[in-house]
């Protein structure tokens, strides 16, 4: 970064020594990569080859006044892992102190703070007892006639049991006889459908002991173990004589079955290229992590909103006119917030989760971004539970490119025919920008060449092209600050098997390989081409799924001489959605099954398959006519698709 701000001197002084300007060039030429690593404090620095900066960040500074979060996970040895739960601990003593939740009673005007004599039943002193002798009643006839502890637990938790108790001395006749204890998952899709529903507050519960003739002192409960977020106790009614509860414990089991992590929004310290997502760490099997990232444009992913009290009239601005903040927003009162949204304007959604088994996810900016979010989710079980040792991600500042619109003409093309596409760039540069000279177009189509690439509509030569089974990549003139403006056009032939299949693309610089690349932005690179976008769809399809099977040749011979010893087969699947069933089957002339080349899974495209004769136990079959039956399990039925060929020796 120390070239940035060499430049920003330059600029403010307008005249320099050409020793300081020559340094200026120098440190701008240098490599732009940042690597931002959460967690793993213990771990050495990423080690690559070309001058970087190395930015370490721990768990535990995820603070909500900068969007970040630490919920319901432990850090340990720079680690972290959903809070494990140990059932020989009362929680309730923990609650307000620990957990950050709270305990609330129920009376005549609504829910309310815990009152100084309820604090007894937690104390850990089994000589102290809330007494249940009627006191609790305000208003005689108005409100709730029982006695009502509603436990925030702060979180969704699994709780093992319950235990409540009155006085050792008191355990004769002080001891409850009938009370209900009821649970709610703080899902608030879920509320107004629970089976109990209290009526003097806007809350319910399902219910999970309702005991009518109890007559032991000391209760013990067993409870489900599916995810709690309060416990609701309902005590006697005033008219059924004294009771007392000296302890009121609860005691939960396993990891929280829902954590998560979110960093606070990092600053990059200006637009820049967001590599993929990396981490490590373990998953047990049952357990789940899910990872993913956002990136923006400022320093806050929502927008806060207020109302006016002019009608259903709603503002992002406080009374004297300035945007509404995380700050300000808190300082509206209860009855004014109208709630918090997410910035669409300047920042991303939640990209879809990446599963951990993946090891690493790339977002997929489509353009350089100054500020990113990372986020790690955790599910478990009683059994099964996750550990995330370090997330860690790369970034270009300055980028290759700030931006750059991209779209693909023609839109619509023949099924499973070679087609001549042209491929649009239209790059937006900031200063600084390093700029680029390689495009890598990725895409489940069936790439058959690159034919020519233009810059400002000339033809100029490509150094070097690449073709994959995921698609191609090209080496073109580098395109700079200096070429802002100008069009780049890649001319190329390819066969697309699919409805809406994407051509995703991204720019990069092949000098500079440890830089990120830059994702296209699909949209008008061209305003005088009908595309505007990435994604191709096909006309004039037929209902088959199977376009086509081709075979080497109609005579092989599997003897072992080396020649003509193996029969490549060649099927096109048209407009697959996802993964379907597919068999290639070998059939005798009499109609009798004899074994499978292929019998697995198959997407749209173009596949190959290599049959060396054999039949399914693995025998070399005799010479004669055989044929291979195509089968393809589609959501439209069965497709099958049929070839002759001879065995000769």
């Amino acid at each position: 970064m120390i070239g940035k701000r060499i430049g920003v001197v330059v600029n403010r002084k307008h005249s320099v020594s050409f020793a300081i300007l020559l340094v200026f060039i120098v440190l701008q030429s240098a490599n732009a990569l940042t690597i931002y690593r959460i967690g793993g404090a213990s771990l050495p620095a990423p080690d690559i080859p070309v001058s970087h900066e190395f930015v370490q960040l721990d768990w535990v500074s995820a603070e909500p006044t900068l969007h970040g979060e630490l919920r319901q996970l432990d850090v340990a040895n720079g680690s972290i892992a959903p809070v494990r739960l140990n059932p020989n601990i009362n929680l309730t003593p923990l609650i307000e102190s620990e957990f950050g939740g709270q305990i609330q009673i129920l009376e005549w005007a609504g829910w309310k703070n815990r009152e100084e004599g309820d604090a007894v039943i937690f104390d850990g002193d089994p000589e102290t007892a809330y007494l249940g002798d009627g006191h609790y009643v305000r208003v005689s006839g108005l409100g709730p006639q029982e006695k009502y502890w509603l436990f925030d637990l702060g979180g969704r938790f699994l709780l093992d049991r319950i235990r409540l108790f009155p006085r050792e001395k008191f355990k004769t006749h002080r001891f409850i006889e009938k009370f209900l204890i009821g649970i709610n998952d703080g899902d608030p899709l879920k509320d107004g459908t629970r089976e109990y529903r209290l009526r003097f507050a806007d809350f319910d519960v399902d219910v999970v002991h309702n005991i009518s003739e109890n007559a032991q002192p000391t209760i013990n409960l067993v409870m489900p173990r599916t995810p709690v977020r309060y416990v609701l106790f309902e005590g006697p009614e005033n008219t059924r004589g004294i009771w007392e509860v000296a302890e009121f414990e609860i005691y939960g089991i396993g990891p929280a079955p829902f954590s998560s992590f979110v960093s606070n929004v990092i600053d990059l310290g200006g637009p820049a290229s967001i590599g993929p997502l990396i981490w490590s760490g373990q998953q047990d099997p049952g357990a789940n992590i899910e990872l993913s990232m956002r990136a923006g444009d400022d320093d806050d992913p929502n927008n806060y909103w207020r109302f006016t009290f002019r009608g259903d009239e709603r503002s992002r601005f406080d009374e004297k006119g300035k945007p509404l903040t995380l700050r300000t927003y808190k300082q509206v009162e209860s009855g004014a917030k109208a709630g918090v949204t997410h910035d669409t304007e300047n920042w991303t959604f939640w990209n879809t989760a990446f599963p951990f088994t993946m090891g690493s996810g790339d977002m997929g900016a489509l353009k350089s971004r100054q500020y990113v979010q990372v986020r790690a989710d955790f599910s478990s079980t009683d059994l099964a539970s996750g550990t995330l040792d370090y997330l860690q991600f790369a970034v270009s500042n300055p980028p290759v490119v700030n931006a750059a619109l991209a779209e693909i003409v023609p839109v619509v093309v023949p099924s499973g025919k070679p087609t001549l596409f042209t491929y649009k760039i239209k790059p937006h540069f900031l200063p600084n920008d390093l700029g680029f000279d390689t495009i890598v177009v990725s895409t489940p189509a069936h790439i058959v060449g690159i034919d020519a690439v233009r810059i400002g509509g000339m033809d100029v030569s490509f150094k070097r092209a690449e073709i994959t089974s995921s698609g191609f990549a090209v080496q073109i003139p580098l395109i700079d600050t200096q070429l802002t403006s100008e069009l780049i056009e890649v001319d190329f032939r390819a066969e697309v098997f699919a409805i809406g299949t994407v051509f995703s693309g991204q720019v990069l610089h092949s000098e500079r390989p440890y830089e990120v690349p830059q994702g296209l932005t699909p949209g008008d690179a061209d305003p005088l081409a009908d595309g505007d976008r990435l994604q191709v769809d096909l006309i004039g399809l037929k209902s088959r799924a199977i376009q086509a099977m081709r075979l080497s040749g109609a005579v092989f011979t599997p003897n072992g001489d080396g020649i003509n010893d193996q029969l490549y087969v060649e099927y096109d699947l048209i407009n697959i959605l996802g993964d379907v069933p597919v068999r290639l089957g070998v059939f005798d002339f009499s109609g009798r099954y004899r074994g499978a080349v292929v019998d697995g899974n198959g997407v749209s495209g173009r596949s190959t398959v290599i049959w060396d004769g054999l039949d399914g136990d693995g025998r070399l079959l005799s010479p004669g006519l055989y044929v291979l039956r195509l089968e393809v399990q589609a959501d439209s039925g069965v497709h099958t698709y049929e070839r002759a060929v001879s065995i000769a020796y």
